[in-house]
């Protein structure tokens, strides 16, 4: 976003806002709650077929740059051509009261705009993550949505599947003996040519896309917040994908309670899984986030055993029926602004630690 249009947006804030919060947290009775998706690639056509699994969400409108997507996607969801907006007319979304939420899959230089536009139309915000590419813009949204009497919540899928709860659950119970080390590694080898690999899009590289995972599971296995983070980065600049962002970038961070946790972020090679070791055995889930398939093993009393847990709503409709609850009866979403703030901030020191080769201390 350009700083002229940034200083526009958010000298904007002061009308919309006061509309927005003269119906601060109504929510509407007899129906679901109705979602825009705002930027229809792939991720966004995964969540669209989500829906049908909702129980309290139903898909209303759809905004993209492409006509061509907003015909075939508004053809294949029953979307009428007056509930399809561009770029340029995604203000209008004001006047639309099948709208209440937007739910923002944009590249991550995008997602503060949209946020604060969505807001200022008096919408309340489904953010994908990382929430920005800044903790400032962090920062942004979230007055932008507690000025308009908005919910924020950030799409940490993860929290709603059904094994990541348990493993949690687990870890909070003891059921190891108390959490002593946590490793979790996320990668994948990234093919060429798309906005993940530009900065300017981006915001960085893989510890802005798939090393959040390994990030933000540390911080939920935990149910703490580091007090110390260091990092080292591992990148061929030879390789064309990474003219500007980083490849691999390795983080150890250390909590309050003495735990200490070893994290991978790669573009290069292909992991999805943590453990959480404790005094008697570990847990460990293998895939660990990734969008179904995921797997669990024990090991206590000299015994590995796997677990299994029985299918349930899924991850995806999950979190989109989360906020939905949430906006009915008005209570805080589970990873509201403040989750995608805090995993800024660390993606933050982390970049800072790689960049400057010293332990980062975050008290």
């Amino acid at each position: 976003m350009r700083n002229a249009d940034r200083r526009t947006v958010i000298a904007g804030l002061g009308a919309g806002l006061a509309l927005a919060a003269g119906n601060a947290c109504a929510a509407p009775r007899g129906r679901k709650i109705g979602y825009a998706i705002v930027g229809l690639g792939s991720y966004a056509e995964l969540i669209m077929s989500k829906f049908a699994e909702c129980e309290q969400s139903r898909l209303v409108a759809l905004v993209s740059g492409t006509p061509d997507k907003l015909k075939r996607f508004g053809e294949k969801y029953g979307i009428p051509e007056s509930h399809r907006y561009s770029y340029q007319t995604f203000d209008r979304i004001r006047d639309n009261p099948d709208i209440d939420v937007v739910y923002v899959i944009l590249p991550n230089s995008m997602h503060a705009e949209y946020t604060v536009r969505a807001a200022q139309a008096g919408k309340h915000v489904m953010c994908e993550k990382p929430m920005a590419v800044s903790a400032a813009e962090c920062r942004t949204m979230i007055e932008a949505c507690r000025k308009a009497g908005r919910k924020l919540m950030i799409g940490y899928r993860s929290r709603f599947e059904p094994y990541n709860r348990l493993a949690i659950d687990l870890a909070k119970k003891g059921f190891v003996g108390p959490t002593q080390i946590i490793t979790a590694d996320h990668g994948f080898n990234a093919r060429p040519n798309q906005w993940r690999l530009d900065r300017a899009l981006s915001g960085g590289g893989s510890l802005m896309d798939i090393g959040i995972y390994s990030l933000n599971a540390v911080r939920y296995l935990t149910g703490e917040e580091p007090v110390e983070v260091s990092a080292v980065e591992s990148t061929d600049r030879n390789d064309p994908r990474f003219r500007t962002v980083e490849d691999r970038i390795s983080f150890l961070m250390r909590f309050p309670s003495g735990i200490e946790t070893t994290c991978v972020s790669s573009y290069s090679s292909n992991h999805n899984m943590y453990r959480v070791t404790g005094t008697e055995g570990w847990i460990q889930l293998e895939p660990a986030t990734s969008y179904e398939g995921q797997k669990m093993w024990i090991r206590r009393d000299g015994r590995t055993e796997e677990r299994q847990v029985p299918a349930g709503k899924g991850q995806h409709a999950g979190q989109l029926d989360h906020l939905a609850e949430c906006i009915r009866n008005d209570t805080k979403p589970l990873v509201g602004g403040e989750e995608g703030l805090a995993d800024m901030r660390l993606i933050e020191a982390i970049y800072r630690s790689a960049r400057e080769g010293r332990r980062i201390s975050l008290t």
